[in-house]
């Protein structure tokens, strides 16, 4: 059974945020995710891509694959 509980790794010591779902003995794998925690986002701007995108003049049109199905 793979089971993911989300915790934090502070002082040498890693604290699960609930009680693991095993009684014995158990291997178990860490993964530190420390870009993610670190990572801040920007703050959005709306239509920063405008400009950036276009559609091509016959983007509505039925496509080729489709013929034989109209």
């Amino acid at each position: 059974m793979l089971t993911a509980i989300k915790g934090y790794y502070e002082e040498g010591h890693i604290v699960l945020s609930e009680q693991a779902p095993v009684h014995s003995k158990t291997d178990v794998i860490v993964t530190f995710l420390t870009e993610t925690v670190e990572k801040k986002k920007g703050k959005r701007i709306p239509g920063g891509l405008k400009g950036q995108a276009t559609l091509p003049d016959d983007f509505d049109e039925p496509l080729e694959d489709l013929k034989d199905y109209m």
